[in-house]
């Protein structure tokens, strides 16, 4: 990694590919592959980093104050900066676990993305359809009763 941008401008650019690399790199130069199994991956990425929230710094932060506006207007510069890191902790570790199982994370997105469309046909589930607001609210309602009180 040694700080260098890979000749891209931050943030611009950037694939999934480039992000494996540059993981692999900085853990090769650290010497922590033998660390870095699925397993050990997987915990790192679901594990509680501020154990108060209950949740992951700024995720915690959303959950608790309910819903938000999109685009976080209320939130101070430094708040959405700590809430790019913590989305960049989650992208990074599920970049670095898709690589170690030797998935390729784009086509399988791709794919998902696919399925996801053939599952709901805009036809039928968009959201200006009655049906599907109905059925929202019955799913809602469901999650409410199946969740452990």
């Amino acid at each position: 990694m040694n700080g260098d941008q890979g000749g891209k401008e931050a943030g611009h650019g950037v694939t999934l590919e480039d992000l494996r690399k540059k993981m692999a790199d900085f853990v090769k130069e650290r010497d922590w592959d033998k660390f870095h199994s699925p397993r050990n991956v997987l915990l790192a990425l679901v594990s509680t980093k501020e154990p108060s929230l209950r949740g992951w710094g700024a995720f915690g932060d959303i959950s608790v104050e309910g819903e938000v506006p999109k685009g976080l207007p209320d939130w101070e510069e430094e708040e959405k900066v700590h809430l790019g890191e913590e989305l960049s902790d989650v992208l990074l570790y599920l970049v670095r676990l898709s690589d170690i199982c030797g998935v390729d994370l784009g086509k399988a997105a791709l794919r998902k993305l696919e399925l996801n469309a053939r599952k709901y046909p805009v036809q039928q589930v968009s959201s200006k359809n009655d049906a599907i607001l109905l059925d929202e609210k019955t799913t809602n309602a469901n999650l409410s009763t199946d969740l452990p009180s």
